[in-house]
């Protein structure tokens, strides 16, 4: 216990000799790896003693630094999973807004390298003051994930380039974890696609080229992985003219968009050679280029579609995702729609964005909102926090739908009105039934057609929202609501 109050008094003394703008100046990195040093004796049990004795020393004005430096000293002496418990429940810092915000991710096949790829942009960006490093196991961090060596959650990290601040979703490529991909895919403003460049596209790859376009993702920029394992550059060439192709298919910019050839596994590694940190920085300046700012609908009531939802003891339940218009503000008045026949109404405690405090959170903005007076069982994922009187439920609408082509990765048979695929809508899906019009006996791959869609349950919708039809482990159908139905 002496000990670790010790570290806290001689962390305290630097960071005051460092002063307070420590942590919202650009050289935080460096000044947190000074305090850093004085931390290498805390262990487990110190850590834990100072958590029950004094919580509110990790809430002080310096408790960004402090528990940024914690964090790194104690993960050598194990004692990571407390600094969590000391965490739960609070920022550790205030969000400065100095740079654009952009929501970007990775997304491609299983094994391809999107979470290497993820923990070695952090790792090489870290080294130049403008991350926190995560590393491989911090990213994929749930037990069956690790056990499994593949993503299965959607994980989110922050990190800064020159020009922007990126918050990045490292998306599930398994083909049984789809459905997480499509919710970190529909709050993405661009995407970074990996394909080995020693397998070459795979299934995944191209149903996740199609997902992106079909959740609204503008562009792509492409990480060719695992160049070390390649010999015969020919093969190389061909690979990227593949995929060059597969993007052209889908409607994205195939001819211009940026390719980065490189190895995420010797980035994350530090190595200097030709696929290695260099190629980092290099996709980092391909993002910043070639990603459009997106034009943010700031002036709409506020829409934020729910991610994920947790429960912090003593705090109340917390609902994440991304603000798709307007501006959430503390204190303030929400309606949580979708799932039930009435909304619900509660009210904005608090903002956090990466564990960092915000006074609102803006269109854009991946945000984690308390809500005052909400038990964790009343909010699930796919329901819709928005402005009180805003949001309308339907559980029936009018579409236009696109059936996708077998080549295409859908259907060989065509389907018949009654048909009953799962529906994917904003970050929610449920079972619902296609009604087609009289006129039309079936819809065979490759068709456009209107229905008519009905859902299990009533949802927060409006004209012009896209969504996709799956079935059995594959997306059959593309779709835009183009009116939804009143019930009478």
């Amino acid at each position: 216990m002496n000990t670790a109050l010790q570290v806290m008094r001689k962390v305290f003394f630097v960071l005051q000799g460092l002063g307070d703008r420590t942590v919202e100046g650009s050289s935080r990195y460096r000044a947190r790896w000074r305090i850093t040093c004085l931390c290498e004796g805390l262990q487990l049990r110190h850590l834990r003693a100072l958590i029950a004795s004094s919580p509110q020393a990790l809430q002080s004005h310096a408790s960004a630094a402090v528990s940024t430096c914690l964090s790194r000293a104690c993960a050598s002496a194990g004692a990571c999973s407390a600094l969590l418990e000391a965490q739960r429940g609070f920022a550790v810092g205030v969000f400065q807004r100095t740079k654009p915000h952009l929501n970007i991710g990775t997304i491609g096949h299983v094994d391809h390298g999107k979470t290497t790829l993820t923990a070695a942009i952090t790792k090489v960006l870290a080294d130049l003051g403008q991350a926190d490093f995560k590393s491989y196991a911090e990213i994929d961090k749930s037990p069956e994930e690790q056990k499994r060596g593949i993503t299965i959650n959607a994980t989110h990290v922050e990190y800064e380039t020159g020009k922007r601040h990126y918050g990045h979703v490292d998306c599930p490529g398994h083909a049984d974890y789809v459905k997480n991909m499509i919710t970190g895919a529909a709050q993405m403003d661009g995407a970074i696609l990996v394909v080995s460049a020693y397998d070459g596209p795979m299934p995944q790859t191209r149903e996740h080229i199609l997902l992106s376009k079909q959740v609204g993702v503008p562009r792509l920029v492409v990480y060719l992985n695992k160049m070390d394992m390649v010999e015969d550059q020919e093969l190389v060439e061909l690979v990227e003219m593949e995929v060059r192709e597969l993007l052209s298919f889908y409607d994205f910019p195939g001819d211009d968009t940026p390719f980065v050839k490189g190895s995420a596994l010797k980035a994350l590694n530090g190595d200097t050679g030709e696929y290695g940190i260099q190629t980092i920085k290099d996709l980092m300046q391909a993002c910043d280029d070639f990603i459009p700012e997106p034009e943010r609908k700031a002036d709409l009531p506020l829409v934020i579609p729910v991610e994920s939802v947790l429960s912090i003891p003593g705090k109340g339940t917390v609902a994440t995702g991304r603000v798709e218009q307007g501006t959430a503000k503390m204190n303030e008045a929400v309606e949580i729609v979708g799932g039930r026949e009435k909304p619900l109404k509660a009210q904005i405690a608090a903002l956090e964005m990466f564990r960092k405090t915000l006074d609102d959170a803006q269109a854009g903005d991946q945000v984690g909102c308390l809500l005052k007076g909400i038990k964790r069982d009343e909010v699930k994922r796919g329901m819709v926090l928005g402005a009180p009187g805003y949001l309308k439920t339907f559980k029936k609408f009018e579409a236009d739908l696109y059936v996708l082509k077998e080549e295409e990765g859908g259907r060989k048979k065509p389907f018949f009105s009654h048909y009953r695929p799962q529906a994917f809508i904003r970050t929610g899906d449920m079972a619902c039934t296609i009604t087609l019009p009289e006129t039309t006996e079936m819809a065979m791959p490759g068709d456009r057609v209107t229905c008519t869609v009905e859902l299990l349950h009533p949802i927060a919708l409006h004209e012009g929202l896209r969504f996709a039809l799956r079935e059995g482990g594959r997306t059959v159908a593309s779709g835009i609501v183009t009116k939804p139905v009143q019930e009478k």
